[in-house]
């Protein structure tokens, strides 16, 4: 069993900066990509970064692309999101989940994904 638990949440201004945390246990840690996805009220869970087993290869999702970095500390068992110039449109729950493997054809699908945080929630206002 896999626990992963969000922090960094909080509300912040736009063009503000937050970075979530997401802490990891019950399994080797550096064995597999993480994720961040995130879902605002009434719409559906959207992907936002992957990072793989290494931190070697990320992906973001347009949307979040030079604003957000994702990064990992395999030795903390710790995956971060950088999140910079937020926007009002960014307000959602952000939650981290562990890949089943290291497939970047796999980062963006939510059901390669096997163990999933309760999420933290961000508010930008504007």
């Amino acid at each position: 069993q896999v626990q992963l638990v969000e922090s960094g949440g909080g509300l912040v201004q736009a063009g503000g900066s937050l970075r979530l945390s997401c802490a990891a246990s019950g399994r080797t840690f550096s064995g597999y990509a993480m994720g961040w996805f995130r879902q605002a009220p009434g719409k559906e869970r959207e992907f936002v970064a992957a990072i793989n087993w290494s931190g070697g290869d990320t992906d973001y999702a347009d949307s979040v692309k030079g604003r957000f970095t994702i990064s990992r500390d395999n030795a903390k068992n710790t995956v971060y999101l950088q999140m910079n110039s937020l926007k009002p449109e960014d307000t959602a729950v952000y939650s981290c989940a562990s890949n089943r493997g290291n497939y970047r054809r796999d980062y963006r699908i939510p059901g390669r994904y096997d163990y999933w945080g309760q999420g933290t929630r961000v508010t930008v206002s504007s």
